[in-house]
């Protein structure tokens, strides 16, 4: 493989995963993490029958997936909880390998990870100055919900976008790294893959193609800047800061706006609307890469 993709802090992150690089345990491991993802959303479909009954529970659970109310919103976030332990419970007894090596070096994780916050924010919240309608936007919720709500919604950001970032970023690349030389395996595969388990015609309708489009390339941005600098804190940085944006602060309409400050007078299906935004969010990813790439450099 090319110095170039395999620089030393990538073959330093990759190395605990060359002890059993086998394909079929990755595979495996998948379906470990689907499993136990699912075991995870059973058992909190129990806890909301137990509460609510079976009379309010398919409201809880509309509620939940589309993150309409407060409550929801965060039912919705701590269901990663369940593929966070399915990815690590696949590292541990598939590939015997520590979690902690699904992050990296701590001081770098957390190094990077408030470098990638930082960027991605700055950058989100000056775009936020460039949407259509800015004086059309309506409150959607009361900065005293909002404040009440934002402990455990930024814990539960947190950890929707870290367990992402473990599978994707860490499991999956880190993987196939150490199976497959290529950069387009290892690099591309899981961005594409990424992308794809955000397709969701349902509430997209004709702007699915395109949501899968910009975060698949967030996905290659998130691959890259893992393999510069060998740990997923970029990545989880640029991740969180583009969702906190995206559900805490302005948002469309038509799901997980229950906590947004401002909800925009169009919907996520609006295609018209929302694909130029789109674009413009992968502008905005395109900068922010150039800009932390940069700062590796200088490293």
């Amino acid at each position: 493989m090319s110095a170039h993709y395999l620089a030393p802090p990538f073959a330093a992150y990759v190395q605990p995963a060359r002890q059993r690089p086998q394909l079929w345990r990755l595979i495996l491991g998948l379906v470990l993490v689907f499993v136990i993802y699912a075991s995870w959303m059973a058992l909190m479909g129990v806890g909301l029958w137990l509460i609510h009954g079976s009379e309010g529970l398919e409201q809880r659970l509309a509620q939940t997936v589309t993150g309409s109310t407060p409550v929801g919103l965060l039912m919705l976030l701590a269901s990663f909880a369940g593929m966070a332990l399915g990815v690590f419970a696949a590292v541990r007894w598939l590939h015997r390998r520590p979690i902690a090596s699904l992050f990296g070096r701590a001081p770098v994780v957390l190094r990077d990870f408030c470098l990638g916050a930082g960027v991605m924010g700055a950058i989100a919240l000056a775009g936020l100055l460039l949407l259509p309608d800015l004086g059309a936007r309506a409150a959607a919720v009361s900065w005293q919900v909002w404040l009440a709500f934002l402990p455990l919604a930024l814990l539960g950001l947190m950890l929707q976008t870290g367990t992402e970032e473990l599978l994707f970023r860490g499991y999956i690349q880190q993987q196939l790294a150490a199976r497959f030389a290529s950069p387009v395996i290892w690099m591309i595969g899981p961005s594409v893959l990424f992308g794809m388990v955000h397709y969701a015609p349902d509430v997209m309708g004709p702007t699915t193609w395109y949501v899968v489009l910009v975060t698949g390339f967030f996905g290659l941005v998130a691959a890259d800047l893992t393999r510069r600098s060998g740990s997923i804190g970029l990545a989880w940085g640029l991740h969180l800061a583009n969702n906190f944006v995206a559900i805490m602060i302005v948002t469309a309409g038509g799901g997980l706006d229950a906590l947004a400050l401002y909800r925009l007078p169009f919907a996520h299906d609006d295609l018209n609307t929302m694909r130029p935004l789109l674009f413009a969010d992968m502008g905005g990813l395109a900068l922010a890469w150039a800009i932390c790439a940069l700062a590796l450099r200088g490293r």
